[in-house]
């Protein structure tokens, strides 16, 4: 163990103060939705996913990082408000985000960052919160503290520091922190691809090379692939085979700040475009880069595969609708974020879906896979629930029902997209999670003609 890793421990480990109220008090709120025709043109939320690795490469880098156009969300604000616990000085001006990083010298303002509805921000920050010479505690709402985190926190504990799960079965809350010193270490790929993008975030700062391997074939390898993205604009020194799932990481790096733009979000521009294959309408996407590294760039295949009418053209996606739907047979593996809106196109489309290799949807913000067999049912849905797929029998028509969301944005957004089609008025309880990943969603919708409002 090098020396100086553990150091600075201020207070016995078992005495940190745990303030498990949740900061952000929500009011409930519900999605009503009669059937809709659509038709316009809206652009693409920016991405979530390249908003939370830029912000905590940022915090991690020496300078002065420049963010354009991030995604103001639930869950990136919570990403936010840990970099400048963690010690990152952050500031905007309009769309242009401005983080002095701390060059891997954090100095935390607090000992407890709550990561909200987060998961992305809890393992990404238990990582770098690893790298304090005081213990960090990590928590979130009733929904994080389900969330698997117990091989990420024995991984950061075979690299040197100290970590511990303090719920049951290795869910938050986590407590980290006293340096990474490096080695050699392996992590699970079969569970959330969050515990590799983390581990590679913050390898990089710890004293000694770090070797990663990923047992199992990692699930969801797009968001790692974004993750390298944002690392490699940085500066950072990571070797990789293509499989991803050997990763060779210098220690002591310090990464440069990001000049970057944040580009459309795919995972969120699928509601909408899903909507109009849906309905049988004509609706355009822009922002959408189809040549970047997102993964759920796919929508645009699947659509097609769907029935619909495709069109790109430069940062533009067009659908229209045919007023048909085609069951298809998708791996998402790598794109759990769309299931819930393919899951309601196939709930409509002739012959059978089945949506396979998706157990890692159960360790979401709820399980999905039940929620939308569960919720899909009570529209007149022919719905079957494997462990890790969804089938589903398509029906000619959806009739309106009270739907619960779970507390989960994509569940909400689903099932409102669901309630366009179905016969009679759709109410989806739980819209307040909405603005977690497109707080523009209900604007953008109502712009296209959705008859859909939040009460």
């Amino acid at each position: 163990m090098i020396n100086g890793t553990n150091l600075g421990w201020t207070q016995d480990w078992d005495d940190l103060y745990l303030n498990s109220a949740n900061c952000l008090l929500e009011t409930m709120s519900s999605l009503n939705v009669k059937p809709s025709k659509l038709a316009g043109e809206v652009v693409a939320p920016p991405s979530k996913s390249y908003t939370h690795r830029a912000f905590a490469v940022g915090l991690l880098a020496e300078g002065e990082s420049r963010i354009t156009d991030p995604l103001i969300g639930m869950d990136t604000k919570a990403t936010i408000d840990a970099a400048e616990i963690l010690g990152a000085k952050i500031s905007n001006i309009r769309e242009t985000w401005v983080v002095h990083g701390t060059g891997g010298n954090l100095k935390p303002k607090t000992d407890l960052i709550d990561a909200q509805n987060s998961g992305t921000t809890i393992r990404i920050m238990s990582a770098i919160a690893a790298l304090s010479h005081k213990p960090i505690r990590l928590t979130g709402d009733e929904s994080i503290r389900k969330r698997p985190m117990g091989p990420l926190i024995e991984a950061l504990v075979k690299l040197g520091a100290k970590g511990k799960c303090e719920g049951p079965n290795g869910r938050p809350p986590v407590v980290v922190g006293g340096g990474l010193a490096g080695g050699d270490v392996e992590i699970t790929g079969a569970v959330s691809s969050q515990f590799i993008s983390a581990l590679l975030i913050a390898c990089p700062y710890a004293h000694e090379d770090v070797t990663l391997s990923v047992a199992e074939e990692p699930r969801s390898k797009p968001y790692i692939e974004i993750t390298l993205e944002v690392l490699d604009a940085a500066g950072a020194k990571i070797r990789r085979n293509k499989s991803l799932t050997d990763f060779k990481i210098d220690g002591r790096q310090v990464f440069s700040p990001l000049e970057l733009k944040i580009p459309g979000d795919f995972s969120s521009a699928a509601f909408v475009l899903g909507a109009a294959a849906l309905t049988g309408s004509t609706v355009r996407v822009s922002n959408m880069n189809v040549k970047g590294a997102q993964g759920d760039k796919r929508i645009v295949e699947l659509l097609r595969e769907f029935g619909a009418d495709v069109k790109v053209r430069g940062e533009t996606v067009e659908v229209a609708g045919t007023g048909g739907l085609t069951g298809i047979e998708a791996d998402c593996s790598d794109n759990p974020d769309l299931v819930p809106i393919l899951s309601v196109l196939g709930a409509v489309a002739d012959s059978k879906t089945r949506l396979t290799n998706i157990p890692h949807l159960r360790f979401k913000e709820t399980d999905r896979i039940r929620a939308l067999a569960t919720e899909l049912r009570k529209l007149g849905a022919d719905v079957e629930e494997l462990p890790d797929e969804i089938r589903l029998n398509g029906v000619k028509q959806l009739k309106g029902a009270k739907l619960q969301s779970y507390g989960d944005h994509r569940m909400a957004m689903a099932l409102g997209v669901a309630g366009l089609v179905a016969k009679g008025e759709t109410i989806v309880e739980g819209a307040e999670s909405i603005p977690v990943s497109y707080p523009s969603f209900v604007e953008d919708m109502q712009k296209l003609g959705a008859q859909l409002k939040v009460e």
